[in-house]
């Protein structure tokens, strides 16, 4: 967590959207056939694949693809530094091939055009899975099994990790943004699934559902005990509406 976010905060994100589409997910996809990504050390990843436990991730502005497997080994990149087709070519994967990874899949862009990735910048998005990760998972545990909750994941084409429960007579999605189109800085949001919005009006602050803001987070003494608490307040509204 950071306050105020580094100048760079939009452009490093932007990039490296494009690589955890391009490069993470297109390389899980070629393994297993699945695109979902995990917060891992500093940054993002992909759970452990194929016959060389293969792992791909970022580390603050580092690129990293570990082997596991009959031996370990590890190759890094400095994206900082780096273009698109020079993570492609760490982990091997081929950016003319086809890649749909749903209706926000980011354009390949240039890919020999730097990536303007700030190396602060990206330590502090990763951070900030960090933080949105450990909410979810104490979100979705609190609301039990008959809350079915789904698996945490770090989703590339929205680029935010989030998992959806039962609430009520439906289910919502709970998740940790570092920003969009629509939001500049992170977020943490509730998007129920249906037209619902019982209860307190002023919860429900967006059209698609409840957004908490990074700099209402910030201003918190304890922002962990508030961001529970929000994911909490919508999910006993929705519950009791």
């Amino acid at each position: 967590m950071h306050s105020p976010l580094p100048t760079t905060w939009e452009a490093t994100r932007l990039g490296l959207q494009r690589v955890a589409v391009h490069v993470l997910a297109r390389r899980r996809s070629a393994l297993v056939g699945k695109i979902g990504l995990r917060a891992t050390p500093g940054g993002l990843g992909t759970p452990a694949a194929g016959p060389e436990h293969e792992v791909v991730r970022t580390s603050g502005a580092w690129l990293l693809r570990e082997r596991t497997g009959e031996a370990a080994t590890i190759r890094s990149l400095l994206l900082s530094e780096a273009t698109l087709a020079d993570a492609a070519r760490l982990v091997g994967v081929d950016l003319d091939a086809p890649f749909d990874a749903g209706h926000d899949t980011p354009p390949v862009g240039d890919p020999d055009a730097p990536l303007d990735i700030d190396p602060k910048a990206a330590t502090v998005l990763g951070d900030w899975f960090a933080f949105g990760w450990g909410v979810l998972d104490e979100a979705a545990a609190s609301v039990g099994p008959a809350g079915t909750p789904s698996v945490v994941q770090l989703w590339p084409e929205h680029f935010d990790a989030g998992c959806d429960v039962a609430a009520g007579g439906g289910r919502a999605n709970l998740g940790a943004s570092p920003g969009d189109a629509g939001h500049a800085s992170p977020y943490l949001y509730v998007g129920p699934w249906g037209p619902e919005r019982p209860g307190d009006p002023d919860y429900w602050n967006e059209p698609f559902g409840a957004v908490l803001g990074h700099a209402e987070l910030m201003a918190a003494s304890d922002p962990y005990s508030s961001a529970i608490a929000f994911f909490g307040r919508g999910i006993n509204l929705l519950t009791a509406g």
